[in-house]
């Protein structure tokens, strides 16, 4: 492929819609660097909870603002695993990040105006020279919102509550299935009103419903998408 024609893919969407899964396969596929946003604020989520900043009952924003210069997140391509983990200050997070304490928590981290505003400049300074997958709530809304090809994807909260439990039931976790429906919901209200770079899908999103879509038939559709949109600059 030509290394001048790059383009932005934003993807963005609903919880447990499978954006990560997508956005790696599309990276791989065109060569294009992924970035996991959602882990971004999933990597400051555990800060929080590594230093009590925030709990059921306990949120000290302040501090945790105060705090943000001491939050360093990296990410390290792990050629066995064939996608990047997720540091935070040298550490590697990427197992403890996806747990169901780190999700209870992330949609309330990512309000915090001073958090997102320090999260997207590192965003847009990654995707500077475009040939990026990019996935999360607001890369086409705000963080590349000239971004060539925008992905708004969507599912049942049903469907994607069932993936989601079978997901941590097979990494061990002991949930139940009406605890991660009840995140997925409550995760979407969260998502969709905050004050600060709500989710939504742009005009010039195009919608991926994959209630009944394979991984497949979802990667295909969107690598098409991909492929005419390059070969069209």
């Amino acid at each position: 492929m030509n290394s001048k024609k790059k383009i932005i893919i934003a993807i963005d969407g609903h919880s447990s819609t499978g954006k990560s899964t997508l956005a790696k396969q599309l990276a791989k596929a065109l060569d294009y660097v992924y970035i996991d946003t959602g882990a971004m604020y999933r990597a400051v989520t555990y800060y929080a909870l590594l230093h009590n900043l925030i709990s059921n009952d306990h949120f000290d924003k302040k501090r945790l603002i105060k705090e943000l210069d001491n939050i360093q997140i990296n990410f390290k391509y792990n050629p066995d695993l064939g996608y990047a983990e997720v540091f935070l200050n040298d550490q590697n997070i990427e197992k403890e990040i996806r747990q169901m304490r780190v999700s209870n928590f992330v949609s309330q981290i990512a309000t915090v105006p001073e958090i997102r505003k320090k999260l997207v400049l590192q965003q847009r300074q990654i995707g500077k020279n475009k040939g990026v997958v990019m996935d999360g709530r607001d890369i086409g809304s705000v963080v590349f919102p000239d971004a060539e090809l925008k992905i708004f994807m969507t599912a049942a909260p049903e469907v994607r509550a069932r993936r989601r439990y079978e997901e941590l039931i097979n990494k061990g976790e002991k949930v139940s299935y009406d605890e991660v429906l009840q995140n997925v919901v409550q995760r979407d209200q969260t998502d969709s009103t905050r004050a600060t770079s709500p989710l939504i899908k742009t005009k010039d999103a195009i919608e991926l419903d994959n209630s009944n879509l394979t991984l497949n038939e979802q990667f295909d559709k969107v690598l098409k998408l991909a492929k005419q949109k390059i070969a069209d600059l």
